[in-house]
């Protein structure tokens, strides 16, 4: 289909309510092939199935993030921008994970306002020095974009808090996700400057960039995409809440791999996109895929780690061993309990400081002798949620300190203020105890640069005299809302609005023996040394390469308007059937064979009314009426509603209940498969059946002569797929022995008798026109649901016989646009009926060259 523009992409996303200049140019454009440079602002054209080939050799990963991994600050003396990299952050260190000769561009917002006219110097100096590429964003987009959809919307929803009341939540505003939608297009416009598409792969970072990938995907269909959420999904009920739900679920699918650190979130993706999209995922050797318009999207779940040698240069520095010595002499005699947390609602500090209260309650004998040092690091959002927060931490902690506290001991100490690297990771060295107490959050890698800080380095211990081979401890307590908390088995989880339950393990980690302590600190040094970003990056990098693998074996079409957009991705010699080609084919020939499915194709599958209309009625006989037709309903339904349904067709051949019973014409007797005579298997399966419906609201059972089919498409979705998945084993189990199969379908799960499908309706009528002298010239084959693939698969192999010196002309149809045996499809019955018209129209008329000899024979010549 014929492409839009970007820029008119963006009107139909926010309804053109946003007038946000293009960004300019402040790149050289890219060189795509040898002698020609491609337009990277040319966006009237789309790349649809011939991406430009890229000359580059070297090969690349552009990683998309909000922020660029800089720092920056104007030079007091010369006023000129000065900028360094940020060492701390991950989007840096993940670079480790790729070969030496990859390079990695990055592109994303600065930490700092550039003025317009120092935007393009800016961009070409960071493109040089640091292989940066800035989006510069307006500071009133940038406003409503980050602070506003970002952390006002999606930040507190991806953490389960509703906008329950005005007082509670900012209820969603339109005009901050068209900022969201315009800010994520001008991303995009960043990469389109610099991306090599059929070569560069592009790895999209967190929850500020979840249409991005809709953009991008649009400008380059064959694009490998590549998006990781490095923040909590929230289950279906929270996220059904969003009003632009959809949108975003089909920005992230227009991915090929999606990452998620727990399987519980990616669990809840899944959910949403089943319960919202009514899309099916399946296990494919041992990868999670969702089937998404013929694409496989790729699902991955790894937690992210982190760089081992940065944390342990920061421990080797001489300022960490000061700081070490600094706080072992302040907290000597006491043990030390490290909390280090943002100042937000979701990380449960004031919980963490209750709980903290009642050990001591709890235990007289600690007061004097335990400590929490609770790190409070800047709030990363703002507001009254983040005000009052912060209040409260403040009035807890000095609550505590006056009862519990002494002239020479306060139990809680309040960081609250910038803490260097070194000062962090010298508390983390000398805590004999670290608690994250979130009530939410992401991955939170507090606890592993804990276990790395509490292991040492051999220059750390040296500096403070320790003996090297010294044993090493470490205890965590950690919320089991967090996405460390399932890769660490040596922790001790809690539930962190349980107060009592978090004050016993705070107190069971400081008694615990020291034996034990070490060999738990062990094997979480295992597990975390060896995981680390790098080997994140590594896997994650090397999985997109595998999800992309089939870009190219097949043909693509851009389908959809505005976020909606998706690609169809399908077999090269797959096309749209047409009906002049087809009715052309017709004409020329003289013994034909026609099968159609019922539901779905001559009758859509959406209609109430499931008895076929007029036309249809008319349609089919016209066609029975031609005596060189043979003409078959294929179909699972029974054969009293067909013979009810299609009594006007008289010529009309029938096989109900998918070809366990035959009709030839309406005055001929049905035919039984004797193959599957022996239906004693019922007396088994349908008690099965009615336990499972009993159990299941929303299920109900089909009863045909020959077939049972349990039916939950109106039950829960993931309750009734999962019911269903247990039915099937059920079933195929209590009939290991009976002959009988069980096969699962689009909500259904059915049993019929072996030796029974619709390909042996097509295999046995080929045969007996085969047999009767009239092999037929001409084939057509319409279906639209996974049953018809065994017909389409049946013609294929009965017509491709040496018996036959002519194969007939085989037309084998599915019906919607899907990866199929066949070779054509149609989008709907509507165009079916179309193309049964245009074949009926054609036996109507004359050949031509017939009407010809009546014209020459009556003109006497």
């Amino acid at each position: 289909m014929a492409s839009r523009s970007c820029a008119n992409f963006l009107d139909l996303a926010s309804g053109g309510l946003l007038d946000i200049p293009q960004t300019p140019r402040t790149l050289p454009r890219v060189m795509t092939v040898p002698g020609i440079i491609s337009d990277a602002d040319g966006y009237d054209s789309n790349d649809g199935d011939s991406d430009a080939t890229s000359s580059g050799s070297r090969e690349r990963k552009i990683i998309v993030a909000n922020m660029l991994p800089l720092h920056a600050k104007r030079d007091t003396e010369t006023g000129k921008w000065c900028f360094s990299l940020d060492e701390d952050l991950l989007l840096l260190h993940l670079k480790d994970g790729f070969s030496s000769d990859t390079e990695v561009i990055y592109v994303g917002s600065l930490k700092a306002d550039i003025d317009a006219g120092e935007q393009e110097e800016v961009a070409q100096k960071l493109l040089d020095d640091f292989n940066c590429v800035p989006t510069f964003l307006p500071h009133d987009l940038q406003k409503k974009f980050y602070l506003g959809f970002c952390k006002q919307h999606l930040w507190p929803l991806f953490h389960y808090m509703l906008p329950m009341c005005p007082d509670h939540g900012d209820r969603f505003d339109r005009v901050l996700w068209q900022a969201y939608v315009s800010a994520n297009k001008i991303f995009a416009d960043k990469v389109m400057e610099v991306i090599n598409p059929d070569d560069d792969c592009v790895w999209v970072h967190d929850y500020h960039l979840m249409v991005l990938p809709t953009f991008l995907r649009k400008r380059f269909n064959r694009i490998k995409l590549g998006f990781f959420l490095h923040s909590p999904f929230p289950s279906s009920e929270i996220y059904r809440t969003l009003p632009v739900r959809d949108e975003i679920l089909r920005g992230l699918l227009n991915c090929d791999l999606i990452g998620f650190h727990t399987f519980d979130y990616a669990r809840h993706f899944l959910s949403c996109c089943s319960r919202m999209l009514g899309l099916d995922y399946e296990s494919k050797r041992g990868h999670i895929g969702l089937d998404y318009f013929g694409r496989t999207v790729y699902i991955k779940i790894l937690p992210v780690g982190v760089h081992m040698g940065r944390l342990e240069s920061v421990l080797n520095l001489p300022a960490t061993a000061t700081k070490i010595k600094e706080i072992e002499k302040q907290f000597d005699g006491k043990k030390l309990i490290l909390g280090i947390d943002d100042m937000d609602i979701f990380k449960g500090i004031s919980l963490k400081l209750l709980a903290m209260e009642q050990l001591l309650q709890q235990h007289p004998g600690m007061r004097g002798k335990v400590v929490l040092v609770q790190i409070v690091n800047p709030a990363r959002g703002s507001g009254k949620d983040v005000q009052e927060a912060k209040k409260e931490t403040y009035l807890t902690a000095k609550r505590i300190n006056e009862v519990y506290g002494s002239p020479n001991y306060e139990p809680v100490v309040l960081i609250d203020r910038p803490v260097p690297r070194f000062e962090k990771s010298a508390y983390y060295a000398v805590a004999e105890c670290c608690i994250v107490n979130a009530v939410r959050d992401g991955m939170n890698l507090v606890p592993y640069k804990y276990i790395v800080c509490r292991q040492g380095t051999p220059i750390m211990d040296e500096a403070l005299g320790r003996e090297r081979d010294s044993p090493h401890t470490s205890m965590l307590v950690v919320s089991e809302f967090i996405g460390c908390s399932p890769s660490l088995s040596g922790a001790i989880r809690v539930n962190p609005w349980d107060i009592d339950a978090v004050a016993d393990a705070m107190t069971l980690a400081i008694n615990m023996r020291d034996s034990e302590k070490q060999l738990r600190h062990e094997k979480h040094y295992r597990y975390v040394s060896t995981h680390d970003v790098a080997y994140w990056a590594r896997s994650f990098a090397q999985d997109l390469e595998r999800a992309c693998r089939d870009h190219y074996s097949k043909r693509c079409w851009g389908i959809g308007l505005g976020l909606g957009f998706r690609v169809l991705s399908l077999s090269p010699s797959f096309r749209r059937l047409s009906i002049d080609h087809i009715v052309s084919a017709y004409r020329k020939t003289e013994r034909r064979a026609i099968f159609l499915d019922y539901d779905g194709t001559v009758v859509p599958e959406t209609s109430i009314i499931k008895s076929p209309g007029p036309e249809v009625i008319s349609v089919l006989k016209t066609l029975c009426s031609d005596p060189n037709n043979t003409v078959f309903i294929v179909s699972g339904r029974g054969r009293s509603s067909l013979s009810e349904w299609l009594a006007p067709c008289e010529m009309l051949g029938i096989a109900a209940e998918h070809g366990y019973f035959i009709r030839w014409n309406k005055t001929s007797e049905w035919e039984t498969n004797h193959l599957g005579a022996d239906l004693e298997w019922k007396k088994i399966v349908e008690p099965v059946m009615r336990s499972y419906t009993e159990a299941t609201d929303g299920s109900n059972i089909e009863i045909k002569e020959s077939a049972l089919v349990w039916h939950h498409q109106d039950a829960d979705p993931d309750f009734g797929s999962c019911q269903a998945k247990e039915l099937l084993d059920h079933l195929e189990s209590v009939l290991a022995n009976e002959p009988a199969v069980v096969k699962r379908g689009q909500h259904i799960v059915e049993v019929k008798p072996q030796g029974v499908s619709k390909g042996l309706v097509a295999e046995k009528v080929l045969v007996r026109m085969f047999n009767g002298g009239r092999p037929p010239d001409f084939v057509m084959c319409v279906g639209d649901d996974r049953s018809d693939e065994d017909m389409f698969e049946s013609i294929l192999s009965t017509v491709s016989g040496p018996s036959l010196p002519v194969p007939p002309e085989i037309f084998a149809c599915t019906v919607g646009r899907k990866p199929s045996k066949a070779k054509y499809y149609l989008d709907d019955a509507t165009d079916v009926l179309k193309l049964l018209q245009g074949l009926a129209t054609a036996s109507s008329s004359k050949p031509r060259h017939l009407a010809d000899i009546e014209v020459s024979f009556e003109s006497g010549t």
